[in-house]
This record gives C-alpha cells, sequence and structure tokens, in this order.
C-alpha cells in the first residue's frame, strides 16, 4: 500500500486530507498533510514535510509514497521537489479534489500506477458543464427588468 502526502498552501492541504477522510473515513493513518504557512520559512516547511514524510514511510504497510502539491513552482512544490527521490517517492503537482479521491482509492496499487491513475482522476475531473434547460422544456427569455432572487 501506499501513503498519500499533501504538501500545499495553507489551509489547503489539511482541507484537502479532511475531504479525503469524509468519503473515505477508514485511511486516516496513510494520509498525511503539511500546510505551508506564508510567515514560514522554506527551510522550516522541509522540515516539516521531512517529518511527515518519514512517519508515513515507517509504517510497515506504506511501500511508497505519493506526494501531492497545489501549484507547480511554488512553494510546496518546491519543498516537495527535495523530499522526492522518483523511487519509493513520487511526486504530481496540480491538486484537486477528483486526484486526490482517485489515488486513495488506487493507493493499493504499485507506485506507477499510482500516479498514472491519479493524474487521470485529476484530468478527468476538470471539465467544462453545459448549460441546459431540462428535457422538454422551453427556455425563457431573459428579462434583465426581471428578478427572481435577492443578492
Amino acid at each position: 500500500m501506499n501513503g498519500i502526502l499533501i504538501i500545499a498552501h495553507a489551509p489547503l492541504a489539511h482541507a484537502f486530507r479532511q475531504s479525503a477522510l469524509h468519503v473515505f473515513p477508514d485511511c486516516g493513518h496513510e494520509i498525511s498533510a503539511v500546510d505551508v504557512q506564508p510567515h514560514v520559512s522554506p527551510e522550516e516547511s522541509l522540515a516539516a514535510s521531512r517529518v511527515a514524510l518519514e512517519q508515513l514511510m515507517v509504517q510497515p504497510q506504506i511501500e511508497g509514497v505519493l506526494v501531492l502539491t497545489d501549484v507547480f513552482g511554488a512553494s510546496p512544490c518546491n519543498v516537495a521537489l527535495k523530499l522526492v527521490d522518483g523511487v519509493r517517492t513520487r511526486l504530481v503537482a496540480g491538486l484537486n479534489l477528483p486526484l486526490l479521491l482517485r489515488a486513495v482509492t488506487y493507493r493499493k496499487e504499485n507506485l506507477d500506477a499510482l500516479v498514472t491513475r491519479a493524474v487521470a482522476g485529476g484530468t478527468q475531473g476538470v471539465m467544462q458543464v453545459a448549460i441546459t434547460a431540462p428535457q422538454n422544456q422551453a427556455r425563457r427569455p431573459h428579462d434583465p427588468k426581471h428578478h427572481d432572487h435577492q443578492q
């Protein structure tokens, strides 16, 4: 089984972890989160991330760790780049909830397959949603003088 380490701008890392635990309440030991605070140096963020990674790696059921960050090139990603070795740890940037849920779902697969599935989940989870009228109902023309609700 693989662990998942989320390193993201505060408070995203812990929010993503909580969202994953909402859907998969049994995976708390396999997912860790490090929120990178704006007032904390990169060295301190790296130290906290190292501790979180080591805590995942010492668990006997954890074979590898998928590290997820929110934005490529930002501080959390730069910290993560210093952690991953490409063998037992891999890095994916551009975290979104579909990516994370796919990663949690397939965390028992080998690390290469997990990376592929996570990235596919993230990209497939982003789509433009068309606004269409419900079946058999015509759309009303927009009247700018008519307000159905207050804002």
